[in-house]
């Protein structure tokens, strides 16, 4: 399989690890990372979330873990090739039995959204399997700092059921980022960031192409740093 290659660096990739795609993108150019110091990412996979993290703030240290062995294998010779690899690592771990005296500034995750279903496709990435909502909730606001902040993308649909459970575990949400895939369509995706403080919700919007295959400005800015844009894509 080919690899995924930004500016910087490269992320192999392996039929048996879910691959590169828009969700990760989003949610390594739409964190606020700038605060963090100590960073956790939940199903790393390939590492590109927290490569692109690890770009974007160079004080941070960032642990990416997974359950599935290959995608460790996989990330960490990924993180080892990068220009970031003193600041990157990856654990074979599962999260709900993950202990550590660390608390994060940042956890981020990609989780599982699916419903169990008869699906092979990528399965422990796809579906919640191994790791439900509320489990990763939980654990996340056990690991979190008293300022730390919990990111992650789900479905704009799941968005109501995911809130209700943070809330239910202390966390709040801060900011949320709608996004839609293109212009005219309506969003699927939501960025949602979460903590232990009850402030006022920023709410934004963004628009990944402003027409079929045409980017919109808005991402073209974000991913000045990481994409290698040709003038076609343009």
């Amino acid at each position: 399989m080919k690899p995924f290659r930004f500016q910087q660096f490269e992320v192999q990739q392996s039929s048996e690890v879910f691959r590169v795609g828009t969700d990760a993108v989003l949610l390594g150019i739409l964190s606020s990372v700038r605060q963090a110091r100590e960073i956790l990412e939940v199903g790393t996979g390939t590492g590109i979330v927290a490569l692109m993290l690890a770009q974007r703030n160079s004080e941070a240290n960032i642990l990416g873990i997974d359950i599935n062995p290959e995608a460790v294998q996989i990330s960490q010779n990924n993180f080892y090739n990068s220009p970031f690899a003193d600041r990157v690592q990856s654990q074979h771990q599962d999260f709900k039995n993950f202990e550590t005296e660390k608390r994060f500034d940042l956890i981020v995750s990609n989780p599982p959204y699916f419903e169990t279903n008869s699906s092979e496709k990528d399965i422990l990435a796809r579906q919640r399997l191994e790791l439900d909502f509320s489990d990763l909730i939980q654990k996340a606001s056990e690991l979190l700092s008293g300022k730390g902040l919990y990111s992650v993308i789900i479905p704009i649909d799941s968005e109501k059921q995911f809130t209700q459970i943070c809330s239910d575990n202390l966390l709040f949400l801060q900011r949320k980022v709608i996004i839609q895939g293109i212009s005219t369509a309506k969003p699927k995706r939501v960025v949602l960031e979460y903590t232990f403080q009850k402030l006022e919700v920023t709410e934004e919007y963004f628009v990944i192409e402003k027409s079929p295959r045409v980017y919109s400005d808005e991402y073209l800015e974000l991913t000045k740093d990481f994409h290698i844009f040709n003038k076609k894509t343009l």
